[in-house]
């Protein structure tokens, strides 16, 4: 039996946190979502300020990122490169930049989403917060 690291709680606050540093920091306000690696919500924030559809698009992205083991602007690319029918893949809703997965060990353990500014500053943020668990 193989065993894998895992997000704890303690570790989804600590991301969250830096991530909500990150965007005040720079004024933006967004949604940030947090998944495992099943792609199940495990933290949902919505900054004041924010559009309601971010509540909608950051776990999109998140579980893009977390069941498909990349960012998910991967998706997003392949999408504009002319590969439409990618848009029917099951189960996958934010194909958009601004997912991010989480790694530990060589294990995706989950993944953060962000919404609400341009998709570059959305993964900026979503890196502040894997970047304050010491990744």
């Amino acid at each position: 039996m193989q065993t894998k690291p895992y997000l704890s709680l303690d570790d989804v606050k600590k991301i969250a946190a830096g991530a909500e540093a990150e965007a005040r920091a720079n004024n933006w306000n967004v949604a940030i979502a947090i998944v495992d690696d099943g792609g199940h919500l495990l933290w949902l924030q919505r900054l004041d300020g924010t559009a309601p559809i971010s509540s909608q698009i950051a776990p999109g992205k998140a579980r893009t990122a977390a069941l498909g083991r990349r960012e998910s602007k991967i998706y997003e690319d392949m999408i504009n490169n002319g590969r439409f029918s990618f848009m029917s893949a099951p189960g996958l809703e934010g194909l958009l930049e601004g997912g991010v997965p989480i790694v530990v060990d060589g294990h995706v353990v989950g993944a953060i989403g962000v919404s609400g500014v341009k998709s570059s500053e959305d993964v900026q943020i979503g890196k502040a917060g894997i970047a304050a668990l010491g990744l």
